[in-house]
Order: C-alpha cells, then sequence, then structure tokens
C-alpha cells in the first residue's frame, strides 16, 4: 500500500457540490477531504446529503455544481475502479438467485480477478460458512458483510461505505470497528457514513457532519469532543435541589443530567467545591465533564435536523428549575 505524500492529492476530495431534486436542495455547496491512514465518519441527520454525497464521488449522481474526484480523478476516468476504490451503497444490491460465492466471482471477472481474491476476501468477511447459499437468504447483516467483501475484492487503497453497521448484531459491530480501523492502519483511506455515533465510537479518527447539504464541521474526534466538553464540571449529589441552588447563585449554569448528577457551566471544579463547602451541600464526586462523541454530535447537528421530538433538555433545565425555587421556599 503506497503511503499518499503531501504532494500527493486527497484520497477523496469533495469540491462544492450542489445538487437539488426539484424543490429541494440536497446538497448544498458540500466540500471536504478524506485523508489517507485514517478512517473518517461522515455523519450528519437523516437527509443531510450524505449519501447523495457518496453516488455523486462514484458517477451516480451528476452534481448541478461542482465535483467530485477520487485520488485526483473523477470516477468515470478510473480503470477498472474496484481497484482504486471499493464502495457499498446498498447491501440489497444483488441477484437473490445467485449464490453469494457465485455474486462475488462475477464481480470479480468484471475487473480481471481471479477466484483465489475472492476466498480471500471471503475469510476476511467471516462469511465461509455460508458462501454456498442463495444471497436472496441472508440476513441483512450477512448481506452487509457480503458487500464489504465485494467492495474489497480489487484490495482498493479507497474504501468507501454507506451505513454498513445496519443490520449487524453485536458481534458485527465489533469486527466492522477492528475491520475499519485495521484497513486505515495499512495505509487505506476509508470513509464511513452513519447517522448514528455511537456506532463510530471507537473506530473512526475524522469527522465530517454534514447538515441540511454542507459541512458542519470537519475535525478530528479529539478536538470535537475537547471542544464540546467546554470546561463543564459533573457534580454526584444527593442533595441535588440545594446544590443547584447553591451553584446558581455563585453564577454556575446548572442542568440535571441523572437522578444524582448535575452537570455545572461557568464554574471549575474547584470553584464547585468551594460553593458546596460553604453552603454545607452533601456531594460525592466533582469531577471534570469530558463529552461523549454523541453529545458533541448532537451539538454541532442541533439546528440540522429535519425532524425533532420535544426537547427533552428543556424540560431538564424546567425541573432543575421548579426543584431550585421550591429550595428557597423551604429555606
Amino acid at each position: 500500500m503506497t503511503t499518499r505524500t503531501d504532494a500527493s492529492p486527497p484520497a477523496i476530495a469533495v469540491q462544492g457540490l450542489r445538487k437539488r431534486f426539484g424543490a429541494t436542495a440536497a446538497l448544498d455547496g458540500m466540500s471536504f477531504d478524506v485523508a489517507a491512514g485514517k478512517v473518517t465518519g461522515f455523519v450528519g441527520p437523516n437527509g443531510a446529503g450524505k449519501s447523495t454525497t457518496m453516488r455523486v464521488i462514484l458517477g451516480l449522481d451528476t452534481p448541478d455544481e461542482g465535483r467530485a474526484l477520487i485520488g485526483g480523478v473523477p470516477y468515470a476516468r478510473l480503470r477498472r475502479p474496484l481497484g482504486h476504490i471499493g464502495a457499498l451503497l446498498d447491501a440489497a444490491a444483488l441477484q437473490p438467485g445467485r449464490s453469494a460465492r457465485n455474486h462475488l466471482l462475477w464481480l470479480a471477472h468484471s475487473q480481471g480477478l481471479g477466484a483465489k481474491r475472492v476466498e480471500e476476501v471471503v475469510q476476511a468477511s467471516g462469511l465461509a460458512s455460508a458462501i454456498g447459499r442463495k444471497a436472496g437468504g441472508y440476513s441483512l447483516g450477512m448481506r452487509q458483510r457480503l458487500g464489504i467483501a465485494a467492495a474489497m475484492l480489487g484490495d482498493p487503497p479507497v474504501v468507501m461505505l454507506d451505513e454498513p453497521f445496519n443490520g449487524l448484531d453485536p458481534e458485527g459491530i465489533v469486527w466492522i470497528r477492528g475491520y475499519l480501523k485495521a484497513l486505515a492502519g495499512e495505509g487505506r483511506a476509508v470513509l464511513v457514513s452513519s447517522h448514528l455515533m455511537s456506532e463510530l465510537e471507537g473506530c473512526a479518527d475524522h469527522l465530517v457532519v454534514a447538515g441540511r447539504g454542507r459541512v458542519v464541521a470537519d475535525t478530528g474526534v479529539a478536538e470535537l469532543i475537547a471542544r464540546s466538553s467546554g470546561g463543564r464540571v459533573v457534580l454526584r449529589t444527593g442533595a441535588r435541589a440545594e446544590a443547584t441552588t447553591a451553584l446558581a447563585n455563585a453564577g454556575g449554569t446548572v442542568a440535571v443530567t441523572g437522578p444524582d448528577q448535575l452537570t455545572v457551566d461557568g464554574l471549575g471544579a474547584e470553584e464547585v467545591v468551594r460553593v458546596l463547602n460553604a453552603g454545607a451541600v452533601p456531594f460525592a464526586e466533582v469531577s471534570a465533564h469530558r463529552a461523549t462523541l454523541e453529545e458533541a454530535y448532537m451539538d454541532l447537528t442541533r439546528d440540522s435536523v429535519e425532524f425533532r421530538a420535544a426537547d427533552a433538555t428543556a424540560t431538564v433545565d424546567a425541573t432543575a428549575t421548579v426543584e431550585a425555587t421550591n429550595a428557597e421556599e423551604v429555606a
């Protein structure tokens, strides 16, 4: 596997993509690069433009503006494209009456590849015991594995998977996380779309966050978590109302985040301890808050979700305010 030098083009370059379907703007200036040697999570709410972007990269949709390049070249100009990019967009895109092995053999033959390579990807995908069965009888999780095997037939330097976690059981999710990291460790560029951050936890190195057809954030995972953590403090206490009142009076912004847990903005950990001790408020723990990837993602996409239920955070904050008011009245 050849490692990209700084002078080489990005493994994938998405440049100013715009695309409308009737009155709907699916892409509204989507731009980002995907680097070799990393798992890049392509995340965002449903309708953010992830699948359309991937279809444009593969030449399946034509953008109204902009372009997408693979190693500096449009997909349509690649000779034997499976040797340049392996992709899984739809696990159901197969001939159900054909055995899984014959499905892979047919794809391999179209790219000038032999049966030996088919057996290699079958072993890597964990399908060896079921490869002779008709693909139409596969579960969704098995079809995902088959699609990943097909994507890897050409031993490509770039791998692109759209929602590959769908239908996988817990063992399958653990497997694909490890597999994606292993591919990036070999120097490949790996782009994986998902609308659930929990699926990418522990395997993504970089995130491209999309919302309403454009990039909301393009950042490393560690940087995103640090930024979202924002100096907040986590407090565990059985005296939630008393603590809320004392900390609010000291200038903190307090939110209830668990049965015995508060999150405090605006006060450092040492100041929280000082305020609680001064008010004789008992507590079990005070620690710096570290945001989860899910929290960081929700912060970024809060204004990009097309359909939303009632705001649970507002309900929690209102509950904290009522408790604080009641505590003041009792006092």
